[in-house]
């Protein structure tokens, strides 16, 4: 239960992750290298500036998406507004340099926020001149980490669930005509599952990507081909010992078509070990996305993947910000216990042999 409580939030953060994020633009990719890793919990002074670019008529965005970004953040360690212009200090993550004293003009900081002076100075001051908390602190390119983490999670699961759903298309297609035909058939199937059974794993992942090219959509098409192996050989051995019960005999007299007799009598009764293996599938894509991503293979910056995070920051971890590293590898380690606990749930609860034990 603890597992899937976990899912659950993950997937809700997953869906609704440019809601609850405070870096809401598309990848949460809102740099700023004057205040890049930054410690937990630091506290920054933020100018912001309209952003020339920015098109509210062209605006696309969405709480899926994310939106465009509306401003040009600048760190600032002080300012102040005199005349017509805001004055500040850029921050330095040092003792504020009075000699660095820039300006910027109240049409460049807010357009045109209001007619009269007095109005425009009220308007910055409650608008464009605000305190941000980075509560796990900003990368080297000073993007929010909490952000860029929760937006990881769409990533990671999205890569999971594509990728254990090609597999069990092909895997049960495999499996299913391995066991119900028999002979040579299966001897052709089985021959090619322990072909691509002798190839490790993560070697099969990385030569199927570089065929298929670097990209976030090749990464679970990679690793579903991958895993459809385990997928087939339990159903192959699950529709053995079904293929010579007396309804499947019955279906056959009665003149049903095999895809029918397959599909609609034999596949309902081994979905509880299918389920087992998808969810131990699961785990693993999430895991085989995350060294992809490590190795840059998948998904490619600026998108906020997990392994690519830990990668761009595994170097801080001698230093005093191991943060950058730990916080992603904490997320795919929680995630992937998730889906290991569910998977020992659901083996646990349709194993029979303890309820026959107990009546006998």
């Amino acid at each position: 239960m603890a597992g899937l409580v976990v899912i659950i939030f993950a997937a809700l953060i997953s869906v609704f992750c440019y809601c609850l994020m405070p870096d809401n633009t598309p990848d949460a990719n809102r740099m700023n290298v004057a205040i890049g890793t930054m410690k937990p919990g630091t506290n920054v002074k933020m100018l912001l500036i309209t952003n020339p670019s920015y098109d509210p008529k062209a605006d696309d965005g969405s709480w899926f998406s994310g939106w465009p970004d509306e401003y040009i953040t600048y760190a600032i360690d002080t300012s102040w507004i005199r005349n017509d212009s805001v004055y500040y200090i850029p921050f330095t993550g040092a003792d504020p340099n009075y000699a660095r004293i820039e300006a910027v003009h109240f049409k460049d900081v807010c357009g045109d926020c209001a007619s009269a002076a007095a109005e425009a100075r009220s308007f910055i001051s409650n608008n464009n001149l605000v305190e941000r908390t980075f509560i796990l602190g900003t990368d080297r390119f000073g993007r929010d980490l909490l952000s860029r983490i929760l937006a990881g999670t769409r990533i990671s699961l999205l890569v999971g669930l594509i990728a254990v759903v090609i597999s069990l298309c092909i895997g049960i297609f495999m499996g299913s005509i391995a066991g119900f035909f028999r002979g040579k058939v299966d001897d052709l199937v089985m021959w090619l599952l322990n072909v691509i059974w002798s190839i490790p794993t993560l070697l099969l992942v990385i030569a199927i990507t570089l065929a298929l090219g670097k990209g976030f959509s090749q990464v679970f098409i990679a690793v579903g081909l991958t895993m459809w192996v385990e997928v087939a050989r339990v159903v192959r051995g699950q529709i053995f010992s079904i293929r010579e019960m007396e309804f499947v005999e019955a279906g056959q007299a009665l003149g049903y078509k095999t895809p029918r007799i397959i599909i609609k009598h034999i596949l309902p009764n081994i979905m509880g070990p299918v389920a087992v293996i998808a969810a131990s599938n699961f785990a693993s894509a999430i895991l085989l996305e995350a060294g992809l991503s490590f190795l840059g293979m998948g998904a490619q910056p600026p998108t906020p993947s997990w392994g690519m995070m830990i990668k761009e920051n595994y170097g801080y971890i001698v230093v005093d910000a191991a943060y950058l590293a730990v916080y992603p590898g904490l997320a795919i380690m929680m995630l992937v216990l998730a889906f290991t606990f569910i998977g020992n749930g659901l083996r646990d609860a349709l194993d029979t042999k303890e309820g026959t034990s107990v009546l006998n």
